[in-house]
């Protein structure tokens, strides 16, 4: 089977032999690639990151002008009319266009298990009419020989050595070095203790967006620090001024399982020491064993095994059905050089979608099945759960299929895009708080890009990217306050002038080296204050170090003998001691368990921090028992409860208190009346359409399961004021979550389930032809003043619509203003004759089939089932 000319649409004999371009790092093969594009009239080139494609737009622009090349990513396109030259990430380039020169950089990800189905996609299909060029790692040679074998493959030297430098610890690293780790939590321990120990460090994840990674490069390219903390994210693109790479880690999670790094890897990033014709050295850090001595020789020779097989995915789908879909991408590769890729994020999220009713049932056509692939293209910069991701996709496919009804003509709708977007335009909190919300504003970036499904699309274009802008501006600042100590990073007067100086710790918290403050301790964390000599900073904060390395034991023994009343919680979920934050809420077991993790801390024993850990651990769970207790510990006579009782209480365990009624219906009806009266005297409630504990709607335990939520979800804290709200704006979380918190969605209005219960009620008792005044006694019952915009939503969320006299109205009122409603699809009263036919008349023994009690006795099992 041969693969080199099978490219979309073109014709066997269009297209140019290929040219692979391999070697190690810094060899110059993006530079030759983009050289050799220039000199044709068309050509594409894609990059494994947007950081990268944005990079090489930007210069390619300068030299040819702006008008000649487009920049295609998937959250970001700049295309002006008829553009040369497209600057694309791999994943976004528009292989229909046919260009004279076409390029792939860093084709060796084709065996990444992730991405590499794509890869190996431009491989095989991606071709320039007169020119293709893939780069990347020699160890792709055998791979493009086997698989395109019209290619002309050549290889080039790295343009300066590496060399293996050994171990040293984190505070004698030369200037100009990189730290690697590979969690989130290991790379701000290393910075926090870089910035003590040599006065600031910038820092780069794979979770910042490219710009507030450019900022933090920046710092580190002007040298105004001389360290850079980061994950594997600079093994790809970042062209720094490193001279040594020193590995924190040589262990990663893989999305499968925890294993060693590579040689491939290892080099990859050890790579970014040296640039041009600068030697650069690798090396490990931290206490890390050093790795194989084979290893070391590979990367020093940069002598990497070939890759034998590459992974690959179907690119023929069928779209008669989601089922079908979901099926052909499952094909088996036709090569056995060929593994099918593991199943990607969109897969994941289309195989969560195919399992809901409401999607299958409006994905009935080819169009609305190609609209439900393209939503699962949305990317999740969050990377929360993909069931959890697809809820928003969910809600995406069904406004835009509900829009117009056919083949996704329809647009989201503006009100929900803008409360989507607007809720994220704020820059307080934390580090944490702001990477959550660059996330979600990335997502939405995506989103607005698609003309197709947002009218103003430029204009939700711009609103996102100024969103993701101040964001961005926002966390590069909370990075550089929290890691860089400007005062601190400058030369030491001499070698070691600290080594001698006296330092302690006051009982206020004050950190003072020779007689001068120096700083301060808030909670666990070190807050330096202002050097009187600059020179002297970074002695002072060794000194102060040491200060804080003898207090740290001190401070750790009382907060573990502190009692609960010195702990607390902000609106944000951050745990407080003795009024400052010391940790936040991560993800547990269950969703009743979240884990208490540190914030940035001056702890320098490992031990030390485990045990507050271990306190603030015990100090939630006793919180959430607290404010939770009916649902996490009843007081109930478990004798009194029968089996029915039990699966009842468990599904309001589930449910954090709150049940849909319909969704208990074989409990309730095995529920005994001793049964029923032991859960009524613990307060559950039992309501026409919802069953929940009515002690649980109190706000400190709406707020308590907000805390939940948001942990588990990884979603920002929605906000719970702390008084008592019968409503709040449904903005604030997503629809299917409110229930969580005793509350159900009810137009733009989230209402507390016992009001919902109590108006529904209310309305059933209407009698046909009776009208609902909006006045201000009901308005309060809502929660809501009677002038408020929601009104009407609401009442409509509640099942009532205008009376046609109030419709006609045109006159406007004096003082508040009052709506008149009548309860919807009621019929014309019947008449005299036939009420008396219908009340003598005797009992019926089936139900009318069209009753909704009959569509709920339809979907219950039925009682002979139950006997036998």
């Amino acid at each position: 089977m041969t693969f080199s000319r099978s490219v979309g649409s073109a014709r066997s004999g269009d297209y140019a032999p290929v040219r692979a371009v391999l070697g190690p790092t810094n060899t110059g093969k993006t530079y030759l690639a983009v050289e050799r594009m220039l000199g044709h009239a068309t050509g594409m080139i894609g990059f494994p990151l947007r950081l990268l494609a944005r990079e090489n737009y930007d210069r390619i622009a300068e030299r040819v002008g702006r008008n000649a090349v487009a920049l295609i990513t998937g959250e970001e396109k700049i295309i002006p009319p008829n553009p040369r030259f497209l600057v694309c990430t791999v994943e976004a380039m528009p292989l229909d266009r046919r260009v004279d020169f076409l390029a792939v950089d860093e084709i060796q990800l084709c065996g990444d298990p992730e991405r590499g189905h794509v890869f190996t996609d431009r491989l095989l299909h991606a071709r320039g009419r007169q020119e293709t060029m893939f780069l990347g790692s020699d160890s792709m040679t055998d791979m493009i020989r086997l698989l395109v074998p019209d290619a002309t493959v050549e290889t080039r030297p790295r343009l300066s050595t590496l060399s293996w430098a050994g171990s040293k610890k984190l505070n004698r690293l030369k200037r100009r070095s990189a730290v690697v780790a590979f969690s989130v939590d290991q790379v701000y321990e290393l910075a926090e203790a870089l910035r003590q120990q040599r006065g600031g460090t910038a820092v780069v994840l794979g979770a910042l967006s490219p710009r507030t990674r450019n900022a933090q490069v920046d710092l580190y390219q002007s040298g105004e620090v001389d360290y850079l903390v980061a994950t594997d994210a600079i093994g790809m693109g970042l062209n720094m001024d490193v001279d040594h790479v020193a590995f924190a880690q040589l262990r990663k999670f893989d999305g499968a399982r925890r294993r060693p790094l590579t040689a491939p890897e290892i080099g990859q990033i050890a790579g970014r020491a040296g640039r041009h014709m600068n030697d650069g050295t690798f090396g490990v850090t931290n206490n890390v064993p050093p790795p194989d001595e084979d290893i070391i020789r590979r990367v020093e020779e940069h002598d990497y095994p070939a890759l034998r097989q590459i992974f690959w995915r179907n690119r023929s789908l069928d779209f008669g059905s989601p089922k079908r879909l979901y099926g052909s991408l499952n094909r088996p590769p036709p090569r056995e050089e060929l593994v099918r890729a593991r199943e990607a994020e969109d897969q994941s999220v289309l195989g969560a979608l195919i399992r809901d009713e409401t999607i299958l049932d409006r994905a009935t056509s080819r169009d609305r099945v190609q609209l439900l692939w393209d939503c699962c293209q949305i990317p999740d910069f969050r990377k929360v759960m993909p069931d959890h991701h697809a809820t928003l996709v969910a809600q995406i496919f069904t406004h835009l299929v509900d829009g117009n009804g056919i083949g996704g003509g329809g647009r989201l709708p503006r009100d929900w895009v803008e409360g989507q977007v607007e809720r994220l335009d704020r820059v307080d909190g934390d580090i944490d708080m702001l990477t959550v919300r660059l996330a979600h504003i990335r997502t939405w970036t995506y989103i607005t890009h698609r003309a197709d499904w947002v009218d103003d699309s430029a204009g939700w274009q711009a609103r996102a990217r100024q969103i993701e802008d101040s964001l961005s501006d926002a966390l590069h600042q909370r990075l550089t306050d929290r890691f860089v100590d400007r005062r601190a990073a400058v030369l030491v007067r001499s070698k070691g002038a600290g080594a001698g100086m006296l330092s302690a710790v006051t009982s206020k918290g004050e950190v003072i080296v020779e007689g001068h403050v120096v700083g301060h301790l808030e909670g666990l964390a070190f807050q330096p204050h202002e050097a009187a000599d600059r020179r002297e900073a970074r002695a002072l904060l060794a000194a102060a170090h040491r200060a804080l390395a003898e207090e740290a034991p001190r401070r750790i023994k009382a907060l573990e003998e502190a009692d609960d009343q010195a702990f607390g919680m902000t609106p944000e979920g951050r745990v407080t001691w003795q009024g400052r934050a010391i940790a936040r809420l991560d993800k547990g077991d269950t969703p009743l368990a979240p884990r208490a993790v540190l914030l940035a801390h001056a702890i320098p024993d490992s031990s030390l921090a485990d045990r507050a850990r271990q306190r603030i651990q015990t100090f939630l769970d006793r919180f959430f028992l607290r404010r939770l207790k009916p649902i996490l510990a009843p007081e109930i006579d478990a004798a009194a409860l029968d089996s029915a009782a039990r699966g009842l209480m468990f599904q309001l365990r589930e449910g954090m208190g709150c049940l849909n009624r319909k969704d208990a219906t074989g409990n309730l009806k095995a529920l005994g009346d001793d049964a029923r009266a032991a859960l009524t005297r613990i307060g559950v409630r039992f309501g026409r359409d919802w069953i929940y504990l009515a002690s649980q709607l109190d706000p400190k335990s709406v707020r308590a399961r907000a805390f939940l939520w948001a942990a588990w979800t990884g979603n920002p804290v929605p906000e719970i004021p702390n008084k008592t709200a019968f409503s709040l704006p449904a903005s604030r979380m997503p629809e299917e979550a409110w229930p969580l918190l005793g509350y159900t969605k009810a137009g733009a209005l989230a209402i507390r389930i016992d009001r919902w219960e109590r108006l529904t009620a209310r309305i059933r008792q209407m009698k046909r032809g009776e009208t609902l005044t909006a006045d201000p006694a009901f308005c309060e019952e809502l929660g809501i003043p009677p002038d408020s915009p929601d009104l009407s939503s609401v009442l409509r969320g509640l099942g009532l619509k205008k009376t046609e006299d109030q419709k006609a109205s045109e006159t406007p009122q004096d003082g508040p203003v009052v709506y008149a409603f009548a309860t919807r699809n009621r019929g014309a009263k019947k008449s005299g004759k036939a009420q008396t036919a219908r009340k003598n008349a005797p009992p019926r023994t089936k139900p009318n089939p069209d009753s909704p009690f009959a569509v709920l006795q339809g979907l219950m099992p039925s009682a002979k089932a139950g006997k036998r």
